[in-house]
């Protein structure tokens, strides 16, 4: 009998997974002490199910039946159960069969799979969900493909099949329909995954922030205390839902004017949301009852969790798994709280007083509170408007990433700014970010460098000069501190994204635009020379100027800088009007003020123009007066998470390199997106220096030029002479006698076959242990040839002497050989061998290596410690496609060697590139793959040249972000 105490129950296979209408449920393995659950379960299920699953009118399942479908060996027979609040709503099992379609053990590789949802739990995503689960298992366990046998008329699990993206063969027989689905994951498969993950977790954010009813748990009656504070600011802020005060020893009916209850369960009402501020001790109970109660999500604002050590941290843990368990969601904890400016939500369930931010088009995240309120305080004095705002203090659950599912096709939403302490799981941040920033802005500012206390979540391994480069290639706006993630996401908020990084420079200060120039040619741009209007320029004449400007195909960005005037003749409204109507009059690029002790100017660049100010105070005079429990006369109508409609920006062309270095390939302009349309609200960012403003603009140029570059998606090839199976066959072999945790570093010859079955031939080194023995080996390879040692502290430094090139005879090897054990040592301690010589070249170092948290990663430099010192080494995510891998070898600052730097030859670069998407097939198709260096690697004129290669390998870990979706465990 197998429990889940038991040893050989593969607790691995547990996960919480997001269903389809934003509810959680547990997967697990079906065990022995199941059986009455399963009883339970079928009982509930309808005749019309019953029949559709038994092909027979099947009312109860006999002793027999229980034993059955309870007891597994998780090898052959696998089951496994879609739970909520301990209870089952679905089942799916498989049976492995041989050819005869009879029972079976491995080495077949066919299995028979049957599902069974409960009727009130269909249409919610189960079935979906245990299809991406069973077929994960039995992959592990070596069952390549699924057969099921379906009624015509269960036109639902027919979709569930056919709807999954694997290939599969459909035949109909003896009445039934036969499909065959093979369970290697495809292209189509992963993005249907990856689209009902998208869906489903937008929609459990979805309901967070558009509740239609809010109830805070732990309202003092005194006035005191956070539970309080948050219901004034919910009550004050204008919530359009109802709203209800929770306190077991009320004695009143209202507490801060709002309806009172003793318990949540007292309410007699749906609550959707529930904001919980009582001590730790007291939170299980808290989510205990609104669990019963059938609350959608919580937004946990106690602290003493897994800020406060290891007891915390183990509360936390219990926290979430309670929350899951009765499939909600949970902000916190610890958390700060969430906004929604959406004009029929109006939620502020934060501790941030009222009134509410203005509505905007800014989405934040945040992990920290602090942070959050200095950011909200930032945004809202410089004039930025939010649509939502979620600060998630210990992300015990809910995360950035699950923001980022919500923000991507948020119509309200059209820049995303997120305050990161850490990523947790940067290959799927990355891989949401690359989607998200196709479509909107995303800015991130990391906080941290490690996991701080309180984020179960694991932290990478990966340096931080790595994670950059990663958000970089996801088209991220990496900024390094919570100022610089204000400035840009205030130009990126109210401005086009400009069309290159030519910027022209006008103000009424010559000392002020030298420095606006000298800022822009420090952040790669393109400055014209400055425009001085001098001292005396008017407003009227900034407007002349800047019209002009705007109006000249010789800028794709305008800064503006001003000082105070001397005869204080000339009020900053009237200047900051005439830029407006300048900007007016010609909307397609962006505008940025440097200002000088203009306090005032900015205030009013910031305000909204009169129109919207009246528009929002019409929509404010349109809701009416509103009572605590909610609108006056009637209660929310419709969907209250409609949003309103808003553009999107699209990209610019990309800004030109230096002619040294060429750019990857790129559609055609007329291919490629546009500038994007300006934003409504007429607003023009400004900024108390230079530098910072260039900054904001910088970015904002780096990040048009990544969606010109990405207009085109780029694509992985395929290579006729690459041998996966081979490949397979081999390491299986190599790892049969390895232990789990063991790593090996392949011999050289092994690392040399391997490497082969993907076409990256290593050139053969031979072993000179004595000077015969490298006149022999010089003999076989023939001259010239090089000795070289490959003594740990020797290898590849070749600056301490290690090398020998171009011996072109017998002498000059012996010569070479004693000059070389004179200097260095005996040749038992440098290890030395003969290799064929090659022809010159750059030589460069092309690495693999996965981390626990991002998976692998595709490394790139040039070889020598100049690089390795400053650390100028290039990083992408695999797989790698053929625009990655072009951008790869261009994105390190030594890359102008490899195009004909001073006159030298260009190297073979698509021979390079070549070989970096070859390495990446190559630890992709097989995650046994865990280290690859290749070192060095001389690029010539024509080819390449793999001198040294060191391969690691070890047993993959069974899940991933590419196996089937699932939520953080805690």
């Amino acid at each position: 009998m197998t429990t889940e105490s038991d040893p050989s129950y593969p607790a691995h296979w547990e996960a919480d997974v997001v269903l389809r209408d934003g509810w959680t449920a547990r997967i697990r393995p079906i065990t022995p002490d199941d059986a009455g659950r399963l009883v339970s379960f079928y009982e509930q299920v309808s005749d019309e199910s019953k029949y559709y699953r038994f092909f027979a009118p099947y009312p109860r399942l006999s002793d027999r039946d229980v034993h059955r479908f309870t007891h597994h060996d998780y090898v052959d027979r696998v089951g496994l159960a879609a739970t909520i609040g301990g209870e089952f709503i679905g089942t799916v099992r498989y049976d492995r069969i041989g050819a005869d379609g009879r029972p079976a053990s491995g080495p077949s590789d066919e299995a028979e799979v049957a599902f069974l949802v409960q009727d009130a739990h269909q249409g919610r995503g189960v079935a979906s969900a245990l299809l991406e689960h069973i077929g994960a298992v039995a992959r592990e366990r070596g069952i390549r493909r699924f057969a099921a046998e379906v009624l015509p008329a269960n036109t639902k699990m027919i979709k569930v099949f056919t709807d999954v993206g694997y290939q599969q063969k459909r035949s109909f027989e003896d009445g039934s329909v036969h499909l065959t689905l093979d369970l290697e994951p495809t292209a189509e498969s992963l993005a249907v995954q990856r689209a009902r993950e998208q869906r489903a977790e937008a929609r459990s954010v979805q309901r967070l922030l558009a509740p239609g009813s809010v109830a805070v748990i732990g309202v003092s009656r005194s006035g005191a205390g956070v539970g309080a504070a948050a219901l004034r600011t919910l009550r004050d802020s204008g919530f359009h839902g109802h709203l209800y005060a929770v306190n077991e020893a009320v004695a009143l009916d209202l507490l801060e004017g709002v309806r009172a209850y003793r318990t949540v369960d007292a309410i007699g009402a749906p609550v959707d949301l529930a904001v919980i501020a009582v001590p730790a001790d007291r939170v299980p109970e808290a989510v205990a009852a609104c669990g019963e109660h059938g609350v959608q999500g919580l937004v946990v604002l106690s602290a003493g969790y897994g800020e406060s050590g290891p007891a915390g941290l183990a509360r936390q843990r219990e926290l979430v798994k309670q929350v899951r368990s009765y499939g909600m969601r949970l902000i916190g904890p610890n958390a700060y709280g969430v906004i929604n400016t959406a004009p029929d939500v109006e939620l502020n369930a934060s501790l941030t007083p009222a009134p509410m931010p203005m509505r905007g088009r800014t989405g934040l995240f945040t992990q920290s509170g602090a942070i959050g309120i200095a950011l909200l305080s930032a945004l809202v004095r410089r004039g930025e408007g939010l649509s939502s705002f979620v600060s998630a203090g210990n992300r015990a659950d809910v995360s950035g990433n699950d923001i980022l599912q919500y923000w991507y096709d948020d119509e309200a939403t059209d820049v995303a700014l997120l305050y990161l302490e850490t990523l947790g799981n940067p290959r799927k941040f990355t891989r949401l970010a690359r989607r998200t920033a196709a479509a909107k802005p995303v800015v991130v500012a990391r906080g941290g460098r490690h996991t701080p206390a309180g984020h179960v979540v694991p932290g990478t391994r990966l340096p931080e000069a790595t994670v950059s480069d990663l958000l970089r290639q996801a088209g991220v706006i990496r900024v390094d501190t919570v100022t610089e993630l204000v400035d840009a996401g205030l130009l990126l908020a109210s401005q086009p994204l400009p069309a290159g990084p030519r910027v022209a420079i006008l103000g009424n200060s010559e000392s002020l635009g030298v420095l606006t120039y000298d800022a822009c040619l420090t952040q790669g741009l393109r400055p014209l020379p400055p425009l001085d209007l001098t001292t005396a320029a008017t407003p009227e004449d900034f407007r002349t100027e800047l019209a002009a400007a705007l109006a000249s195909d010789a800028n794709d960005a305008v800064v503006i800088t001003a000082i105070p005037w001397v005869n204080e003749q000339a009020p900053v409204d009237d200047l900051a009007a005439a830029l407006r109507s300048a900007v007016a009059g010609h909307p397609g690029k962006p505008v940025a003020v440097v200002h000088v002790e203009l306090g005032e100017l900015a205030e009013a660049l910031a305000a909204p123009p009169a129109s919207a100010a009246g528009a929002v105070g019409a929509v404010a005079e349109a809701a009416g007066p509103r009572t605590p429990d909610g609108p006056p006369d009637t209660p929310p109508q419709g969907d209250p998470a409609a949003r309103t409609s808003g553009g999107q920006a699209s990209a610019p062309p990309a800004p030109a390199r230096p002619a040294s270095v060429p750019p990857v390939s790129a559609p055609p302009v007329s291919e490629a997106p546009g500038p994007a349309e300006p934003r409504p609200g007429g607003r023009i960012p400004s900024y108390p220096a230079a530098e910072r403003a260039v900054k904001a603009l910088a970015e904002a140029v780096r990040y048009g030029q990544w969606r010109r570059a990405n207009a085109e998606a780029g694509h992985v090839p395929e290579y006729e002479d690459i041998d996966e199976p081979g490949a397979a066959a081999q390491l299986a072999g190599l790892l049969a006698d390895v232990d789990g945790g063991a790593v090996l570093t392949l011999a050289e010859w092994d690392a040399r076959e391997l490497l082969a079955r993907y076409g990256i031939r290593v050139l053969p080194a031979l072993p000179a242990p004595s000077p015969d023995a490298a006149a022999r080996a010089a003999a076989i390879l023939g001259y010239p040839v090089a000795l070289k040692t490959t003594a740990p502290h020797l290898r590849h430094r070749a600056d301490l002497g290690g090398v020998r090139l171009d011996l072109r005879n017998e002498s000059e090897l012996r010569s070479s050989y004693e000059d070389l054990t004179g200097l260095l040592g005996k040749p038992a301690e440098l290890q030395p061998v003969v290799q064929s010589m090659v022809p010159r070249g750059v030589d460069t170092v092309v690495r693999s290596v996965i981390d626990p948290a991002a998976g692998a990663v595709l490394s790139f430099g040039l070889a020598g410690v100049a690089s390795e010192l400053l650390g100028d080494t290039a990083h992408r995510l695999v797989p790698a496609t053929d625009r990655d891998a072009a951008g790869l070898i261009r994105s390190i600052r030594a890359a102008p060697l490899l195009f004909g730097w001073r006159g030298s030859d260009p190297v073979d670069t698509p021979a390079l590139e070549e070989l970096l998407l070859r390495l990446s097939r190559l630890v992709d198709d097989h995650p046994e793959v865990i280290g690859v260096s290749l070192e060095p690697v001389v690029v010539a004129t024509a080819g390449l040249s793999v001198l040294s290669a060191t391969v690691r390998v070890a047993h993959p870990p069974a899940r991933g972000d590419l196996g089937p979706r699932t939520l953080p465990s805690y």
